[in-house]
């Protein structure tokens, strides 16, 4: 597998394609920009795209009532306050919150807790403002720089040269290639900071990369990609099972899974499924591991090629290729796709059996892996067995505070208690002991803005959509 710009990028299989507004390859989308404004005519969706533009068409995605909304919000937000004692005790009941949907207000943190972001954050204080004053190497500079513009052009967060978006996108991934200089920059790495971004505020994005880099996807972003390498070998054997008559279809036709599966997988599917999709499945990915994404891929290539009747409108190698680059709507659809992935019986241990057997031939065919990669943790409840949290590394740490209406009415009592407890600990604690500061704000990144990258009016990034330049991890 040969490497492209500073060699972290698959060269492009099966001829260039371009871009579509939802980020799949086929044909031109249509050009946001009318004298370089959004056209006013386009609506905003409710996840931040532009005319709805990540929506596939024919999708209809779950609407939940309000009062179910507002009780799994409180669900997680109890979760959150005792986090480790629900991990250790209760992380049954976490997955299956997880599998119905983390409400949209507590997506990015509850993000940063399944991952351990919160804890690298707080173990590494002042660190990515450390990797976000350096440079950085100028030649993965020069390539983030020119990938800004086409992740998720049709995002409201990205459509504009130079906006917040893309500098949060920048410092991300630049503080990443110092952070690990012998990976360096993998554009498959882009969007899965971008869908981050969506969510979080930088500092709290590079460290969820980290950990998804380091610990759910180790040696995916590597120098010879291996890892994607053995996990589409995977793949293969376990669509052996789940769907016997796919797997016979693609090898007859000499297809092989890195043809296909490279973006799945080293992109999250954050490229292939619609939005409402992509949110469930991370949903799910972030708290159970790398078997989602397997799941998703069995459920995608069962429900394309699983069956005779399917697979007589893809007789050769490329229609077949084709079907699975264009996935019919009805099989990605939000509830149809997570009911599947949750009945699917691949498990931890499935997978981890079918790696060993694929690492002995790999090393029978190749020899010893280039990229010894740290091992694979099969989720949030494995990451944080491996490396169990203190509670001040947990502690939440509000940024808004809202005062009850009667807080007048109880002001003076409060305050006489809090001097009470404060005249306790002084009397308790050593004469050197500094109390925490309570209401720190856990999302501060820099004390002054950031400059712009360039100081433009909102104008829509064309070149994404236009540019001959392609995507080469694919």
């Amino acid at each position: 597998m040969a490497k492209t710009e500073q060699g972290n990028g698959l060269e492009m299989r099966g001829g260039p394609q371009k871009l579509t507004e939802n980020g799949n390859a086929g044909s031109s989308a249509p050009d946001p920009e009318v004298n370089g404004n959004v056209t006013e005519d386009k609506q905003v969706d409710k996840y931040g795209f532009i005319g709805g533009a990540q929506q596939t068409s024919g999708e209809l995605t779950e609407k939940l009532p309000i009062e179910v909304l507002r009780q799994r919000e409180a669900k997680w937000l109890e979760m959150l306050n005792s986090w480790d004692k629900w991990m250790a005790k209760n992380h049954k009941k976490i997955k299956e919150r997880c599998q119905k949907g983390i409400p949209p207000s507590l997506r990015g943190r509850a993000w940063l807790y399944l991952t351990g972001g919160k804890v690298k954050r707080e173990q590494n204080k002042g660190k990515f403002e450390e990797l976000d004053n350096k440079p950085g190497d100028p030649n993965w500079v020069d390539v983030i720089e020119r990938d800004l513009h086409r992740q998720f052009p049709f995002h409201e967060m990205f459509a504009a040269r130079g906006g917040h978006g893309q500098q949060d996108l920048f410092r991300v991934l630049k503080a990443y290639t110092l952070h690990r200089p012998e990976e360096g920059y993998c554009q498959a790495q882009a969007p899965i900071a971008a869908v981050l971004l969506m969510h979080m505020p930088a500092e709290d994005a590079f460290w969820v990369l980290v950990q998804i880099c380091e610990k759910y996807l180790p040696g995916y972003y590597s120098k010879e990609l291996e890892a994607i390498q053995l996990d589409g070998e995977i793949l293969n054997a376990l669509l052996r099972k789940v769907s016997p008559v796919a797997h016979r279809h693609l090898k007859n036709q000499k297809l092989d899974p890195i043809l296909y599966m490279t973006e799945w997988f080293m992109c999250a599917f954050s490229r292939t499924l619609p939005w409402a999709a992509v949110l469930r499945v991370w949903d799910m990915f972030l708290c159970e591991g790398v078997k989602i994404l397997f799941r998703v891929g069995l459920v995608l290539l069962k429900c394309t090629l699983g069956s005779q009747e399917k697979l007589k409108a893809c007789q050769g190698f490329y229609e077949t290729l084709e079907l699975l680059r264009t996935i019919k709507p009805q099989y990605m659809n939000e509830g149809f796709l997570v009911h599947e992935i949750i009945e699917l019986s691949v498990s931890e241990k499935d997978i981890e059996k079918e790696h060993l057997a694929q690492l002995r031939r790999w090393k029978e065919n190749h020899g010893e892996l280039t990229c010894k990669s740290p091992p694979r943790m099969h989720g949030a409840k494995a990451i944080m067995a491996a490396e169990p949290p203190s509670r001040l590394d947990l502690r939440q740490k509000p940024t808004i505070i809202v005062e009850s209406p009667l807080a007048s009415k109880t002001e003076g009592f409060r305050e006489e208690e809090t001097r009470k407890i404060r005249k306790t600990v002084q009397a308790n604690d050593p004469p050197t002991a500094v109390p925490p500061k309570e209401f720190a704000d856990t999302y501060q990144t820099h004390s002054q803005p950031v400059p712009l990258l360039k100081p433009t009016t909102l104008q829509v990034s064309k070149d994404s959509l236009s540019s001959e330049e392609h995507d080469t991890y694919l």
